[in-house]
C-alpha cells in the first residue's frame, strides 16, 4: 500500500481539513482468469486496539483498490484502514489483507479580526474600528466558525490613548 509502513504507535498524520488517499497495488500470480473482490474496512482505534468498525459516508467508495477520504469526513482520532482482497470464482478461500494506520488531527483556526483577513489596518481620525473574530475567522475543522466569540469594539479615541501610554 502507498503510503505504507505505518504502525498503530506511529500512524500517518493528516489534518481534518486534508483529503487523502491510500493506494494499493494488487498482483496475482496465476494463469487462471480470476475475478477479485476488494473491500476496505475502517476501524476506530484506542491506544492499544482497533476494534470498532465505523460507518463511512456513502460517497466514500470502499470497493476499489484505492481509498479516497475527503476532508472533514473522519472525526479526530486514530484509524486502522484494512484492505481485504478475496479471489472469487474457483478459489474463494484465498484472501489477503493489508493494514495502514492514520491519525486525524485538528486543523488550526485562522483568526481574522476584520473582513478578508487583512494583515494591516489603517483608520482615520474619528473612525471606529470593529474587531469581530467571531464573524471573520475560519475553523478549518468545521463548515462554519462558532461566532459566539466575543465582539470587540474600539473607538479611535481609545486607540489613540492606547498608543500614547
Amino acid at each position: 500500500m502507498i503510503p505504507g509502513g505505518s504502525k498503530l504507535a506511529n500512524p500517518f498524520q493528516y489534518r481534518r481539513n486534508q483529503e487523502f488517499s491510500i493506494v494499493s497495488s494488487i498482483t496475482l500470480n496465476c494463469n487462471d482468469s480470476l475475478s477479485i473482490t476488494k473491500q476496505w474496512i475502517v476501524k476506530n482505534c484506542s491506544t492499544t486496539i482497533c476494534s470498532i468498525e465505523i460507518l463511512l459516508d456513502p460517497i466514500i467508495v470502499t470497493t476499489s483498490s484505492e481509498l479516497y477520504i475527503p476532508a472533514k469526513k473522519l472525526p479526530f482520532g486514530v484509524y486502522e484502514l484494512q484492505l481485504t482482497v478475496i479471489i472469487m470464482s474457483r478459489y474463494p478461500w484465498l484472501k489477503s489483507s493489508s493494514l495502514v494506520y492514520v491519525q486525524i488531527a485538528p486543523s488550526d483556526i485562522t483568526v481574522n479580526l476584520v473582513p478578508l483577513g487583512t494583515s494591516m489596518i489603517t483608520s482615520g481620525y474619528g473612525q471606529d474600528l470593529l474587531l469581530d473574530p467571531g464573524t471573520y475567522s475560519i475553523d478549518l475543522n468545521e463548515d462554519s466558525f462558532d461566532s459566539s466569540v466575543s465582539l470587540y469594539y474600539y473607538s479611535q479615541v481609545f486607540l489613540l490613548k492606547l498608543f500614547l501610554i
